[in-house]
Protein backbone atom coordinates (compact mmCIF):
# COMPACT_ATOMS: atom_id res chain seq x y z
CA UNK A 1 0.00 0.00 0.00
CA UNK A 2 2.93 2.53 1.22
CA UNK A 3 4.55 1.59 -2.67
CA UNK A 4 1.36 2.71 -4.49
CA UNK A 5 1.36 6.30 -1.77
CA UNK A 6 4.78 7.24 -3.26
CA UNK A 7 3.68 6.24 -6.94
CA UNK A 8 1.24 8.21 -7.16
CA UNK A 9 3.00 11.43 -5.31
CA UNK A 10 6.08 10.50 -7.48
CA UNK A 11 3.52 10.87 -11.12
CA UNK A 12 1.71 13.67 -9.31
CA UNK A 13 5.28 15.57 -8.82
CA UNK A 14 6.61 14.38 -12.68
CA UNK A 15 2.91 14.94 -14.57
CA UNK A 16 2.14 18.31 -12.26
CA UNK A 17 5.22 20.43 -11.79
CA UNK A 18 7.22 20.92 -15.51
CA UNK A 19 10.74 20.18 -15.43
CA UNK A 20 11.91 23.67 -17.32
CA UNK A 21 11.21 26.50 -16.12
CA UNK A 22 8.82 29.05 -18.22
CA UNK A 23 10.61 30.69 -20.68
CA UNK A 24 13.89 29.72 -19.76
CA UNK A 25 16.32 27.09 -20.40
CA UNK A 26 17.05 26.47 -16.67
CA UNK A 27 15.92 23.30 -14.75
CA UNK A 28 13.63 23.17 -12.65
CA UNK A 29 15.45 22.24 -9.33
CA UNK A 30 11.87 22.89 -6.87
CA UNK A 31 10.86 19.56 -8.84
CA UNK A 32 13.75 17.67 -8.37
CA UNK A 33 13.69 18.49 -4.72
CA UNK A 34 10.27 17.24 -4.30
CA UNK A 35 10.86 14.44 -5.67
CA UNK A 36 14.19 13.58 -3.65
CA UNK A 37 11.75 14.17 -0.75
CA UNK A 38 9.73 11.48 -1.69
CA UNK A 39 12.51 9.08 -2.65
CA UNK A 40 14.23 10.05 1.42
CA UNK A 41 10.95 8.64 2.67
CA UNK A 42 10.92 5.58 1.19
CA UNK A 43 14.97 5.08 1.91
CA UNK A 44 13.74 4.96 5.30
CA UNK A 45 11.82 1.43 4.51
CA UNK A 46 15.10 0.41 3.34
CA UNK A 47 17.13 0.81 6.06
CA UNK A 48 15.81 -1.51 7.89
CA UNK A 49 16.12 -5.42 7.83
CA UNK A 50 13.13 -7.84 7.00
CA UNK A 51 13.90 -11.17 7.97
CA UNK A 52 11.24 -13.07 6.08
CA UNK A 53 10.36 -16.56 6.12
CA UNK A 54 8.97 -18.67 3.29
CA UNK A 55 5.96 -20.48 4.10
CA UNK A 56 6.10 -23.71 2.19
CA UNK A 57 2.52 -23.98 2.38
CA UNK A 58 1.43 -20.65 0.71
CA UNK A 59 4.12 -21.59 -1.94
CA UNK A 60 2.57 -25.28 -2.91
CA UNK A 61 -0.81 -23.56 -2.95
CA UNK A 62 -0.20 -20.68 -4.88
CA UNK A 63 2.03 -22.85 -7.39
CA UNK A 64 -0.06 -25.48 -7.67
CA UNK A 65 -2.88 -23.30 -8.80
CA UNK A 66 -0.87 -22.00 -11.58
CA UNK A 67 -0.15 -25.40 -13.45
CA UNK A 68 -4.24 -25.93 -12.79
CA UNK A 69 -5.19 -22.73 -14.02
CA UNK A 70 -6.46 -22.80 -17.45
CA UNK A 71 -5.68 -20.72 -20.74
CA UNK A 72 -5.29 -16.99 -20.19
CA UNK A 73 -8.39 -16.50 -22.09
CA UNK A 74 -10.68 -18.56 -20.70
CA UNK A 75 -9.91 -16.99 -17.28
CA UNK A 76 -10.38 -13.74 -18.39
CA UNK A 77 -14.10 -14.84 -19.69
CA UNK A 78 -14.32 -16.78 -16.16
CA UNK A 79 -13.59 -13.52 -14.24
CA UNK A 80 -16.04 -11.95 -16.61
CA UNK A 81 -18.90 -13.87 -15.15
CA UNK A 82 -17.73 -13.38 -11.76
CA UNK A 83 -17.30 -9.33 -12.28
CA UNK A 84 -18.78 -8.03 -15.36
CA UNK A 85 -16.97 -4.94 -17.14
CA UNK A 86 -19.05 -1.80 -16.64
CA UNK A 87 -20.98 -0.95 -19.62
CA UNK A 88 -20.47 2.28 -21.15
CA UNK A 89 -23.38 4.07 -20.59
CA UNK A 90 -22.43 3.02 -16.58
CA UNK A 91 -19.07 4.39 -16.72
CA UNK A 92 -20.29 8.07 -18.34
CA UNK A 93 -22.86 8.10 -15.31
CA UNK A 94 -20.00 7.25 -12.69
CA UNK A 95 -18.11 10.08 -14.13
CA UNK A 96 -20.80 12.63 -14.26
CA UNK A 97 -21.24 11.66 -10.23
CA UNK A 98 -17.29 12.38 -10.12
CA UNK A 99 -17.20 15.59 -12.03
CA UNK A 100 -21.04 16.65 -10.11
CA UNK A 101 -18.84 16.09 -6.50
CA UNK A 102 -19.52 19.63 -4.45
CA UNK A 103 -20.94 21.22 -7.73
CA UNK A 104 -23.65 22.16 -5.53
CA UNK A 105 -21.94 23.75 -2.07
CA UNK A 106 -20.81 22.92 1.19
CA UNK A 107 -23.20 21.96 4.49
CA UNK A 108 -23.17 22.43 7.80
CA UNK A 109 -24.46 18.63 9.27
CA UNK A 110 -25.41 16.21 6.36
CA UNK A 111 -28.09 17.08 4.13
CA UNK A 112 -29.86 13.91 5.21
CA UNK A 113 -29.89 15.25 8.95
CA UNK A 114 -33.06 17.19 10.03
CA UNK A 115 -31.33 20.57 10.54
CA UNK A 116 -28.72 21.39 7.55
CA UNK A 117 -27.41 24.64 5.87
CA UNK A 118 -25.98 24.67 2.38
CA UNK A 119 -23.92 27.38 1.21
CA UNK A 120 -22.77 27.84 -2.79
CA UNK A 121 -18.76 29.54 -2.04
CA UNK A 122 -15.55 28.62 -0.38
CA UNK A 123 -12.75 29.78 0.52
CA UNK A 124 -10.31 27.83 2.16
CA UNK A 125 -5.90 28.07 2.83
CA UNK A 126 -3.63 26.46 3.98
CA UNK A 127 -1.05 29.39 6.02
CA UNK A 128 0.92 26.08 6.69
CA UNK A 129 2.32 26.23 2.94
CA UNK A 130 1.73 29.65 1.87
CA UNK A 131 4.96 30.84 0.49
CA UNK A 132 4.23 34.01 -1.07
CA UNK A 133 1.65 36.79 0.75
CA UNK A 134 2.29 38.50 -2.70
CA UNK A 135 0.71 35.64 -4.57
CA UNK A 136 -2.69 34.37 -5.56
CA UNK A 137 -3.60 33.45 -1.84
CA UNK A 138 -6.90 35.17 -1.68
CA UNK A 139 -5.92 37.80 1.04
CA UNK A 140 -4.44 40.95 1.02
CA UNK A 141 -2.28 42.95 3.96
CA UNK A 142 -3.22 45.81 5.24
CA UNK A 143 -1.06 49.22 5.94
CA UNK A 144 -2.07 52.19 7.67
CA UNK A 145 -1.76 54.63 10.43
CA UNK A 146 -4.64 55.54 12.72
CA UNK A 147 -4.59 58.13 15.61
CA UNK A 148 -5.50 57.75 18.93
CA UNK A 149 -8.35 59.57 19.03
CA UNK A 150 -9.74 57.23 16.08
CA UNK A 151 -8.14 54.04 17.88
CA UNK A 152 -10.53 54.68 20.58
CA UNK A 153 -7.37 54.11 22.69
CA UNK A 154 -4.42 55.47 24.73
CA UNK A 155 -1.81 54.92 21.67
CA UNK A 156 -2.28 54.81 18.12
CA UNK A 157 -2.33 51.57 15.37
CA UNK A 158 0.11 51.61 12.86
CA UNK A 159 -0.26 48.69 10.77
CA UNK A 160 2.46 47.85 8.26
CA UNK A 161 3.45 44.90 5.74
CA UNK A 162 6.55 43.97 8.20
CA UNK A 163 3.88 42.88 10.80
CA UNK A 164 2.20 40.14 8.38
CA UNK A 165 4.86 36.98 7.59
CA UNK A 166 4.82 34.12 6.14
CA UNK A 167 6.64 32.05 8.24
CA UNK A 168 5.64 28.02 6.34
CA UNK A 169 6.54 24.68 6.53
CA UNK A 170 9.73 23.69 4.16
CA UNK A 171 7.80 20.52 2.73
CA UNK A 172 4.37 20.43 1.69
CA UNK A 173 4.28 16.81 2.71
CA UNK A 174 4.95 18.01 6.35
CA UNK A 175 1.67 19.13 8.44
CA UNK A 176 4.34 19.06 11.82
CA UNK A 177 7.49 21.06 12.85
CA UNK A 178 9.14 24.64 12.82
CA UNK A 179 8.71 27.10 10.24
CA UNK A 180 11.09 28.37 7.81
CA UNK A 181 12.02 31.35 9.71
CA UNK A 182 12.04 28.69 13.07
CA UNK A 183 9.26 29.12 15.56
CA UNK A 184 5.55 28.29 15.28
CA UNK A 185 4.12 27.73 11.15
CA UNK A 186 2.29 29.40 9.33
CA UNK A 187 0.92 33.68 9.15
CA UNK A 188 2.57 35.36 11.90
CA UNK A 189 0.64 38.52 12.89
CA UNK A 190 3.25 40.40 14.90
CA UNK A 191 2.22 43.69 17.74
CA UNK A 192 5.31 45.54 18.13
CA UNK A 193 6.70 46.60 21.48
CA UNK A 194 8.39 49.44 20.56
CA UNK A 195 5.21 52.45 20.80
CA UNK A 196 7.89 55.37 21.22
CA UNK A 197 6.01 57.59 18.58
CA UNK A 198 2.65 56.73 19.75
CA UNK A 199 1.41 54.53 17.51
CA UNK A 200 1.69 50.43 18.23
CA UNK A 201 2.51 48.86 15.27
CA UNK A 202 0.25 45.57 14.54
CA UNK A 203 -0.48 43.29 11.62
CA UNK A 204 -4.03 42.98 9.33
CA UNK A 205 -4.54 40.75 6.57
CA UNK A 206 -8.16 41.01 4.75
CA UNK A 207 -10.30 38.06 2.59
CA UNK A 208 -10.57 39.72 -0.84
CA UNK A 209 -13.95 38.35 -1.40
CA UNK A 210 -16.63 41.16 -0.20
CA UNK A 211 -19.53 39.11 -0.83
CA UNK A 212 -20.07 36.87 1.83
CA UNK A 213 -23.98 36.29 3.29
CA UNK A 214 -23.76 34.14 5.62
CA UNK A 215 -21.90 31.12 6.09
CA UNK A 216 -19.94 29.00 8.36
CA UNK A 217 -16.08 30.56 9.07
CA UNK A 218 -12.88 28.95 10.58
CA UNK A 219 -9.50 29.70 11.48
CA UNK A 220 -6.91 27.68 13.32
CA UNK A 221 -4.54 29.88 15.56
CA UNK A 222 -2.56 30.23 18.25
CA UNK A 223 -2.09 33.24 20.82
CA UNK A 224 0.07 35.58 22.17
CA UNK A 225 1.26 34.67 26.10
CA UNK A 226 2.52 38.33 25.87
CA UNK A 227 0.02 40.14 28.22
CA UNK A 228 -1.24 43.55 26.37
CA UNK A 229 -2.73 42.61 22.63
CA UNK A 230 -6.09 41.98 20.82
CA UNK A 231 -5.96 38.83 18.49
CA UNK A 232 -9.42 38.63 16.56
CA UNK A 233 -11.29 36.86 13.83
CA UNK A 234 -13.99 38.38 12.72
CA UNK A 235 -16.49 39.31 9.94
CA UNK A 236 -16.94 42.82 8.74
CA UNK A 237 -19.17 45.08 7.07
CA UNK A 238 -19.07 48.15 9.18
CA UNK A 239 -19.53 49.12 12.88
CA UNK A 240 -22.70 48.06 13.17
CA UNK A 241 -22.60 44.76 11.39
CA UNK A 242 -19.88 42.82 12.64
CA UNK A 243 -19.27 39.68 13.82
CA UNK A 244 -16.27 38.91 16.14
CA UNK A 245 -14.13 36.78 18.13
CA UNK A 246 -11.46 38.27 20.47
CA UNK A 247 -8.69 37.33 22.62
CA UNK A 248 -7.38 39.78 24.91
CA UNK A 249 -3.43 38.02 26.41
CA UNK A 250 -3.65 40.47 29.37
CA UNK A 251 -6.88 37.47 30.32
CA UNK A 252 -4.91 34.57 30.06
CA UNK A 253 -3.64 32.85 33.51
CA UNK A 254 -3.55 29.58 35.12
CA UNK A 255 -7.03 29.49 35.72
CA UNK A 256 -9.02 31.72 33.16
CA UNK A 257 -8.70 31.35 29.23
CA UNK A 258 -11.76 33.37 28.10
CA UNK A 259 -13.22 34.33 23.95
CA UNK A 260 -14.68 37.48 23.74
CA UNK A 261 -17.96 36.62 21.81
CA UNK A 262 -18.92 39.73 19.85
CA UNK A 263 -21.96 41.23 17.73
CA UNK A 264 -21.20 45.14 16.86
CA UNK A 265 -24.78 46.36 16.44
CA UNK A 266 -26.40 49.53 16.53
CA UNK A 267 -27.01 49.09 20.56
CA UNK A 268 -23.44 49.12 21.10
CA UNK A 269 -22.67 51.99 18.23
CA UNK A 270 -24.39 54.28 20.81
CA UNK A 271 -22.60 53.00 23.68
CA UNK A 272 -19.29 54.07 22.22
CA UNK A 273 -18.44 51.03 20.62
CA UNK A 274 -18.53 49.12 23.33
CA UNK A 275 -20.79 45.71 23.40
CA UNK A 276 -20.31 44.76 26.79
CA UNK A 277 -23.54 46.25 28.07
CA UNK A 278 -25.44 44.72 25.11
CA UNK A 279 -27.21 41.02 24.68
CA UNK A 280 -24.06 41.01 22.43
CA UNK A 281 -21.76 40.34 24.24
CA UNK A 282 -20.37 36.42 26.16
CA UNK A 283 -16.78 36.68 27.96
CA UNK A 284 -16.62 32.98 27.53
CA UNK A 285 -14.46 30.63 29.90
CA UNK A 286 -12.37 27.83 27.41
CA UNK A 287 -10.93 24.41 28.68
CA UNK A 288 -7.95 24.83 27.59
CA UNK A 289 -4.94 27.72 26.98
CA UNK A 290 -5.28 29.35 23.37
CA UNK A 291 -1.65 30.22 23.86
CA UNK A 292 -0.09 26.88 24.26
CA UNK A 293 -1.51 25.46 21.06
CA UNK A 294 -3.52 26.17 17.71
CA UNK A 295 -7.20 25.69 18.28
CA UNK A 296 -9.96 25.59 15.74
CA UNK A 297 -12.63 28.85 16.35
CA UNK A 298 -15.70 28.70 14.22
CA UNK A 299 -18.93 30.70 13.93
CA UNK A 300 -22.18 30.25 11.46
CA UNK A 301 -23.61 33.06 10.59
CA UNK A 302 -27.37 32.35 9.28
CA UNK A 303 -30.25 34.58 9.11
CA UNK A 304 -31.72 34.33 12.67
CA UNK A 305 -28.99 33.87 14.83
CA UNK A 306 -24.95 33.57 14.66
CA UNK A 307 -23.25 30.12 17.05
CA UNK A 308 -19.64 29.92 18.21
CA UNK A 309 -17.57 27.01 18.76
CA UNK A 310 -14.32 25.96 19.77
CA UNK A 311 -12.45 22.82 18.52
CA UNK A 312 -16.21 21.78 17.26
CA UNK A 313 -17.99 22.18 20.59
CA UNK A 314 -20.88 24.95 21.05
CA UNK A 315 -19.93 27.43 23.04
CA UNK A 316 -23.23 30.00 22.50
CA UNK A 317 -26.09 31.45 20.15
CA UNK A 318 -27.08 34.85 19.64
CA UNK A 319 -29.97 36.35 17.89
CA UNK A 320 -30.43 39.78 18.29
CA UNK A 321 -29.46 42.28 15.51
CA UNK A 322 -27.97 39.57 13.20
CA UNK A 323 -26.50 41.13 10.32
CA UNK A 324 -27.75 40.92 7.20
CA UNK A 325 -25.43 42.57 4.37
CA UNK A 326 -22.42 41.36 2.70
CA UNK A 327 -18.92 41.57 3.69
CA UNK A 328 -15.72 40.00 4.67
CA UNK A 329 -13.11 38.11 6.90
CA UNK A 330 -10.56 40.05 8.78
CA UNK A 331 -7.59 38.37 10.97
CA UNK A 332 -5.87 41.13 12.82
CA UNK A 333 -3.44 41.72 15.93
CA UNK A 334 -3.16 44.75 17.65
CA UNK A 335 -3.33 47.20 20.63
CA UNK A 336 -3.97 50.55 21.90
CA UNK A 337 -2.96 50.65 25.30
CA UNK A 338 -6.93 50.68 26.56
CA UNK A 339 -6.99 49.42 29.69
CA UNK A 340 -10.05 48.32 29.51
CA UNK A 341 -9.73 45.80 26.61
CA UNK A 342 -6.30 45.11 24.57
CA UNK A 343 -4.55 46.81 27.62
CA UNK A 344 -0.73 47.19 26.56
CA UNK A 345 1.32 48.22 24.50
CA UNK A 346 3.48 44.80 25.13
CA UNK A 347 6.74 44.89 26.88
CA UNK A 348 7.88 43.29 23.59
CA UNK A 349 7.01 41.70 20.24
CA UNK A 350 4.29 39.55 20.52
CA UNK A 351 3.14 37.47 17.54
CA UNK A 352 -0.29 35.55 16.94
CA UNK A 353 0.16 32.51 14.39
CA UNK A 354 -2.67 31.44 11.81
CA UNK A 355 -2.45 27.74 10.49
CA UNK A 356 -5.84 27.86 8.34
CA UNK A 357 -8.84 29.76 6.91
CA UNK A 358 -11.70 27.88 5.56
CA UNK A 359 -14.89 29.60 4.86
CA UNK A 360 -18.18 27.91 3.71
CA UNK A 361 -20.91 31.33 2.47
CA UNK A 362 -23.49 32.49 0.15
CA UNK A 363 -22.49 34.94 -2.57
CA UNK A 364 -24.34 38.00 -2.55
CA UNK A 365 -23.41 38.42 -6.17
CA UNK A 366 -26.40 38.52 -8.37
CA UNK A 367 -24.35 36.93 -11.23
CA UNK A 368 -23.12 34.23 -9.17
CA UNK A 369 -26.41 33.51 -7.98
CA UNK A 370 -28.20 33.12 -10.99
CA UNK A 371 -24.94 30.71 -12.10
CA UNK A 372 -25.61 28.28 -8.89
CA UNK A 373 -29.65 28.54 -9.53
CA UNK A 374 -29.16 26.99 -12.80
CA UNK A 375 -26.63 24.74 -12.29
CA UNK A 376 -28.63 23.04 -8.89
CA UNK A 377 -32.33 23.99 -8.78
CA UNK A 378 -34.10 22.65 -5.53
CA UNK A 379 -34.22 19.35 -5.44
CA UNK A 380 -33.03 16.07 -4.44
CA UNK A 381 -30.47 15.93 -7.59
CA UNK A 382 -28.73 19.15 -6.14
CA UNK A 383 -28.46 17.41 -3.11
CA UNK A 384 -26.69 14.99 -4.06
CA UNK A 385 -23.72 17.55 -5.29
CA UNK A 386 -23.69 18.69 -1.55
CA UNK A 387 -20.20 17.85 0.35
CA UNK A 388 -20.82 18.08 4.10
CA UNK A 389 -17.80 20.24 6.15
CA UNK A 390 -16.41 17.72 8.19
CA UNK A 391 -16.27 18.87 12.14
CA UNK A 392 -12.58 19.75 13.55
CA UNK A 393 -13.27 18.18 17.01
CA UNK A 394 -9.63 18.12 18.18
CA UNK A 395 -7.17 21.07 18.26
CA UNK A 396 -5.24 21.06 14.78
CA UNK A 397 -1.95 21.64 16.67
CA UNK A 398 1.22 21.19 14.23
CA UNK A 399 3.55 20.40 17.34
CA UNK A 400 3.60 17.06 18.80
CA UNK A 401 4.06 13.53 17.86
CA UNK A 402 1.50 13.67 16.15
CA UNK A 403 1.16 17.16 14.51
CA UNK A 404 1.09 15.65 11.00
CA UNK A 405 -2.34 13.91 11.71
CA UNK A 406 -3.46 16.63 13.90
CA UNK A 407 -2.64 19.73 12.01
CA UNK A 408 -3.50 17.84 8.94
CA UNK A 409 -7.05 18.83 8.46
CA UNK A 410 -9.78 18.51 5.38
CA UNK A 411 -9.43 20.99 2.63
CA UNK A 412 -12.31 20.14 -0.02
CA UNK A 413 -9.76 22.43 -2.48
CA UNK A 414 -7.04 20.04 -1.96
CA UNK A 415 -9.37 18.13 -4.36
CA UNK A 416 -9.76 18.70 -7.56
CA UNK A 417 -13.46 17.21 -8.21
CA UNK A 418 -14.55 18.84 -5.27
CA UNK A 419 -14.27 22.58 -6.15
CA UNK A 420 -16.29 22.09 -9.07
CA UNK A 421 -17.43 25.98 -10.35
CA UNK A 422 -15.84 27.65 -7.40
CA UNK A 423 -13.23 30.82 -7.31
CA UNK A 424 -10.10 29.26 -6.20
CA UNK A 425 -6.51 30.56 -5.23
CA UNK A 426 -4.51 28.22 -6.30
CA UNK A 427 -1.23 29.69 -3.77
CA UNK A 428 -3.50 29.49 -0.88
CA UNK A 429 -4.17 25.49 -1.00
CA UNK A 430 -0.70 24.49 -1.84
CA UNK A 431 -0.31 21.44 1.10
CA UNK A 432 0.09 17.61 0.11
CA UNK A 433 -1.93 16.76 -3.03
CA UNK A 434 -1.88 20.47 -4.91
CA UNK A 435 0.40 20.49 -7.65
CA UNK A 436 2.38 23.65 -6.22
CA UNK A 437 6.42 23.51 -5.60
CA UNK A 438 7.14 25.77 -2.50
CA UNK A 439 10.57 27.60 -3.18
CA UNK A 440 13.05 26.74 -0.31
CA UNK A 441 14.08 29.37 2.11
CA UNK A 442 17.65 30.92 2.89
CA UNK A 443 20.78 30.50 0.84
CA UNK A 444 21.71 27.02 2.40
CA UNK A 445 18.05 25.46 1.98
CA UNK A 446 18.40 26.36 -1.49
CA UNK A 447 22.17 24.55 -1.70
CA UNK A 448 20.67 21.25 -0.13
CA UNK A 449 18.10 21.54 -2.54
CA UNK A 450 20.15 21.43 -5.64
CA UNK A 451 22.80 18.66 -3.91
CA UNK A 452 19.75 16.48 -3.10
CA UNK A 453 18.74 16.62 -6.79
CA UNK A 454 22.19 16.00 -7.79
CA UNK A 455 22.25 13.08 -6.31
CA UNK A 456 19.06 11.67 -7.11
CA UNK A 457 20.29 12.26 -11.06
CA UNK A 458 23.37 10.39 -10.53
CA UNK A 459 21.75 7.42 -8.66
CA UNK A 460 18.84 7.21 -11.31
CA UNK A 461 21.60 7.61 -14.06
CA UNK A 462 24.06 4.44 -12.57
CA UNK A 463 20.58 2.29 -12.21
Amino acid sequence: MLAGVYLTDLTFIEDGIPSIIKKSNLINFAKRAKTAEVIRDIQQYQNVPYPLQGVAELQEYILKNMQTAGDVHEMYERSLMVEPREREDEKIARIQRIVAKCACGYSVNATSASAFSVFTDLLETDFLHVYNLSGDIGWQRQEYNVTPQVARGTYGKKAELRNVVANPLNSSYDYTGSGALGGDPGLQLWVRGDSSDGLVGMGEIVAMRTDMLYGSFRVGMKMTAIPGTCGAFFWFRNDTQEIDMEFLSAQFNATSNPVNLVLQSPASEAAGYNAQGTPNFQLHPLPFSPDKEYHEYRFDWLADRVSFYADGQWLADMSASIPNSPGHLVLNHWSNGDKYWSAGPPQSDAVLTVSYVKAYFNSSTPARQLQYNAACPAGQNSLAQVCQIPDQSVAPDPAGRDGNATAHTYFFTQHKDMMVNQTVYAAGTAGKGVSAAPPRFGLQAAIASMVMALAVAIVSAVS
